[in-house]
C-alpha cells in the first residue's frame, strides 16, 4: 500500500486548467470563473488516474518511523470502516 502525495482532484485540475477557479460538489463542477470550458468528470478522472500512475511507477523508500505512521493511519482507517 502506498500514501499518494500528488494524487487529487486539485492536482488533476490544475493540471487541465492552471489557475482555474472552481468549485466541486458531488463530482458536478458548481462553480466556475475561467474563460476556458470547464473539464468534464471523466477529464477529471481521467487525470487522476494517469497521476495515480505516475506515483505507482516512482519508488518510494520511506523512513521507518514514516512507514510506522502510515501503517498506524491505514489501521486506523480500517477500523473506522470496520465499525
Amino acid at each position: 500500500m502506498k500514501t499518494y502525495q500528488l494524487m487529487g482532484i486539485d492536482t488533476a485540475m490544475h493540471l487541465l486548467r492552471p489557475g482555474a477557479k472552481w468549485e466541486i460538489s458531488n463530482r458536478e463542477i458548481t462553480r466556475w470563473d475561467d474563460p476556458r470550458p470547464k473539464p468534464s468528470w471523466d477529464e477529471v478522472m481521467f487525470t487522476v488516474e494517469k497521476i495515480k500512475e505516475l506515483e505507482d511507477a516512482v519508488p518510494t523508500i520511506l523512513l521507518p518511523e514514516q512507514q510506522k505512521a502510515f501503517e498506524d493511519y491505514v489501521a486506523q482507517i480500517e477500523q473506522a470502516n470496520a465499525a
